[in-house]
């Protein structure tokens, strides 16, 4: 059965913030410091309350931003740092990832020009 993207999302999202924290806040692997774990339960749940569902695109490219100032700034900072160490831990959901990604900026972009 083929995961929904909402799915997708809930299981890489622990996944990059936990990457996050081990490189910069030194935890063990596979534990979060108390701010990244508050983050991470923050993040499941706009996730699990997203208004698009599972036409949601990345939060990133989406036209509503519902995080709070803090909580986003804090969530691009993860982004920025584990996106890539995906491709290491997660190399098809990160590569998969990737390519999502582009392909949304890539349509973002077209849209704008409209």
């Amino acid at each position: 059965m083929k995961k929904t993207r909402i799915q997708r999302e809930k299981e890489m999202l622990p996944d990059m913030i936990a990457i996050y924290c081990h490189g910069n806040h030194h935890t063990k692997k596979g534990e979060l410091c108390a701010s990244c774990a508050a983050l991470q339960d923050y993040a499941l749940g706009r996730l699990q309350h997203c208004k698009f569902g599972n036409d949601k695109t990345f939060c990133s490219q989406c036209p509503v931003h519902c995080y709070k100032p803090d909580m986003r700034a804090q969530i691009k900072e993860v982004m920025k740092y584990a996106g890539p160490r995906t491709l290491f831990s997660h190399p098809i959901a990160g590569t998969a990832h990737a390519l999502s990604t582009m392909q949304g900026v890539i349509k973002a972009k077209k849209e704008k020009r409209k």
